[in-house]
């Protein structure tokens, strides 16, 4: 790869600082690409946005379950440790000349984009996402709500520090494209949008809350970055992932359909009867539900077996591309053998062969998962270059149907994060009333403040530029002077309070709210 290749560009020359002068110095004389996308691997991993991601919640916090759970950080590491397998294997495979010409598939990039992926998840989990987004919408007027992913392209290029000029952590195009799960806006762009599509992207498609796409990678403030980025990568279509960002994906996906159910069968959650009476039901009776209405299958949801042919059905209709019967039964069979009547047929007591039985489960689902990655040259609109191979995709599919179906819809949990909704919505209508009381907003967290007047010179950027984007919620014009400095205190209020951790945001709610009785700690955790 040559000097110049778009790939390594930055977005603003380097001021001279480096993250090696951390302590993270390379031996020797390496190869400038090889050098540049380290360089950038550490950075992320120095950055304080990465370490809180050990007090940021998965699923749920370590507290609650009374023993070790996964964090983000954890998850974030065992997605780094997948996807530079999946990658290694890739560039020694039949496919490298494919995969050069669609621009590479370097495990470093691939390193460094499963280390940030999840920089942007908010205090609580997906819980904390969906809270502010509807708060960022309703509250503020931000068309484009609040989104993990986004966020995540956010603190890359623009909240993050490295060095004394320009905002971000200045790494090359190729790691920031790598992160770009899904490459558009929430809205309009590009145009044709995603969400309009009759055939459209994965998350791509409209969202149950709100207008839009589902999911995206980029707010109005970051849009011109995302595009510019994604024009290093010329073979690579509208819509689509890299395929440093195809492998990254997939690593997640593994990760989080497998050890999530590690945490819920620790903490003996996931019960072996009502999990097996699931999968029993089902493959006794298949062809009765077959023959059965949706609308029966929904009244009687929460017996046996119900549940699970609700979700073929639901694969069967947005997934029409890869789904295939046989497959599904064959993914049923094999997670009923391996998870319902294996891992969860003796209940986990701490014990040394419990814990052997957990690493042997997880660790050969992680080879069996990785060995079935493929790699296209023409994917599906609903697909990447690189892609889990269809029996893989199901397999994934009934694993993560089992975390959603026995763990999410619990209703202690449900109460739990009810709870959690409560800190986030009235810790950002207190941060608000402090910015906006005249007497009192000069003594606000100078952290806030300055993410407040970031976001609002961002705005009035776009404000000048491209005006049409600027939009509020309805699609009226958003781009007055008020409008201006209210998004911008929005945005600045929203980024603050994604950045903080679970037990941060907690006492910070505690604390405005004149509950909390505790005047000096170690400080923000940012």
């Amino acid at each position: 790869m040559r000097d110049d290749d778009p790939r390594l560009a930055r977005r603003q020359p380097e001021d001279g600082s480096d993250s090696r002068d951390a302590g993270m110095g390379r031996s020797g004389v390496q190869d400038a690409t090889e050098g540049a996308f380290r360089d950038d691997l550490e950075r992320i991993r120095f950055s304080p946005y990465f370490s809180r991601l050990a007090a940021v919640t998965q699923v749920i916090s370590q507290g609650a379950a009374g023993q070790v759970v996964h964090n983000r950080l954890t998850h974030t590491i065992k997605v780094t440790s997948v996807a530079r397998a999946i990658a290694v294997s890739l560039r020694n495979g039949p496919h490298r000349a494919l995969l050069d010409e669609l621009g590479g598939c370097d495990p470093v990039v691939v390193q460094a984009a499963a280390s940030a992926h999840d920089l942007g998840h908010p205090p609580f989990g997906h819980l904390g996402e969906r809270i502010l987004d509807r708060i960022a919408r309703n509250r503020f007027g931000l068309a484009d709500g609040f989104e993990g992913n986004a966020q995540t392209f956010r603190i890359l290029t623009e909240l993050d520090v490295h060095g004394y000029s320009g905002e971000g952590l200045n790494l090359t195009a190729a790691v920031r494209a790598a992160v770009l799960k899904y490459p558009w806006a929430r809205h309009h762009v590009p145009d044709p949008h995603p969400s309009s599509m009759d055939a459209a992207p994965r998350g791509g498609g409209p969202g149950e809350d709100g207008p839009g796409s589902a999911k995206y990678s980029a707010y109005v403030l970051d849009l011109s970055e995302m595009l510019d980025v994604l024009s290093a990568y010329p073979r690579i279509g509208p819509l689509r992932q890299t395929v440093e960002c195809s492998v990254m994906d997939i690593a997640d996906d593994i990760a989080y359909s497998l050890h999530d159910l590690d945490d819920f069968h620790r903490a003996g959650v996931l019960q072996h009867a009502s999990v097996a009476a699931e999968f029993r039901a089902w493959t006794r009776r298949r062809t009765a539900f077959e023959a059965a209405s949706t609308a029966d299958l929904l009244h009687r949801e929460r017996r046996p077996g119900y549940s699970l042919e609700l979700m073929r059905r639901r694969l069967a209709v947005k997934d029409a591309w890869v789904f295939d019967d046989e497959c599904f039964e064959v993914a049923v069979g094999r997670v009923a053998t391996d998870l319902v009547d294996g891992l969860l047929a003796v209940p986990f007591d701490s014990s040394l062969d419990a814990e052997r039985s957990v690493g042997s489960f997880t660790a050969s689902w992680i080879t069996h998962l990785r060995e079935s990655v493929t790699v296209s040259a023409d994917p599906a609109v609903r697909s990447a270059h690189v892609e889990l191979g269809r029996q893989g995709w199901h397999e994934v599919a009934v694993l993560k149907f089992v975390h959603q179906r026995f763990v999410l819809h619990r209703p202690d949990l449900a109460m739990y994060q009810r709870g959690q909704a409560e800190v986030l919505t009235r810790l950002v209508a207190d941060l608000e009333s402090w910015l906006t009381d005249p007497i009192d907003a000069g003594r606000a967290p100078r952290r806030l403040v300055d993410l407040v007047e970031l976001a609002t010179t961002d705005y009035r950027r776009v404000a000048e530029q491209d005006p049409a984007l600027l939009v509020d919620p309805l699609g009226d014009p958003a781009h007055s002077r008020d409008d201006v400095i209210r998004l911008g205190r929005g945005r600045g209020i929203i980024d603050y309070v994604a950045s903080l951790t679970d037990d941060r945001a907690a006492a910070s709610s505690a604390t405005l709210a004149g509950w909390s009785g505790q005047l000096w700690d170690a400080g923000s955790a940012l």
